[in-house]
């Protein structure tokens, strides 16, 4: 018999094997799954908000104005700043012009030139000789008060009631054939990258060692 065996029956106990596995090291697939799950989730948020503000701007500019009567226009100059500014959504309701009052902010076909819509604070209210209301307006920032005197057509003017900041630019920018086509073609591809992303995002799991 060899001495280790005679010393391990001595001491009443056997002699345990020498073991030459090494300890186990992550699996090297390991960061680059967590990269690629990092990336899916970025994607998937991306397209979840893209989707949720495209929803949003359709209700609030295209269903919100026939459900509840509201009217949207976007302001093109600094004439009403810093209430309103350039790419501001100017939200009206239509109101009776009986009602309305100096100081009240109004939106309106000016009687001049190309009868642009212009959205100005009402600076003075006049009656015609038949009847009919008249207003002056003017612009907070501007000096001095329109250069003409609107007669108010019909039994309502839009009267304002609520600027949301920045919309209207965003809009302007939508509507650029560049944006709108990569918009149109690169959403879809955007959820589908995002759905083969949750589908790679968990790694077969590897077969018990033997």
């Amino acid at each position: 018999m060899s001495t280790v065996t005679d010393l391990a029956s001595a001491n009443g106990t056997a002699a345990a094997p020498h073991s030459s596995r090494r300890p186990q090291t992550p699996h090297r697939g390991v960061g680059a799954s967590r990269a690629k799950a990092i990336a899916s989730r970025t994607i998937s948020i991306l397209s979840t908000v893209m989707v949720a503000v495209a929803i949003a701007a359709f209700l609030f500019l295209a269903l919100g104005p026939r459900v509840f009567g509201y009217q949207t226009s976007t302001m093109l100059t600094g004439s009403m700043s810093p209430l309103i500014n350039p790419g501001d959504v100017v939200v009206t309701v239509p109101t009776p012009i009986s009602e309305i009052r100096v100081g009240d902010i109004i939106t309106y076909h000016i009687p001049v030139e190309d009868h642009r819509v212009e959205t100005h604070r009402v600076a003075e209210i006049l009656t015609n000789a038949d009847g009919s209301m008249a207003v002056r307006t003017k612009g907070d920032a501007n000096r001095r008060a329109d250069p003409w005197t609107a007669t108010l057509q019909g039994a309502t003017v839009d009267q304002h009631i609520l600027t949301v900041p920045y919309v209207g630019q965003a809009i302007r920018y939508l509507r650029q054939p560049l944006v709108l086509n990569t918009l149109m073609y690169g959403a879809p591809a955007v959820l589908l990258i995002g759905l083969l992303g949750s589908i790679w995002r968990k790694d077969p799991e590897p077969s018990a060692s033997e």
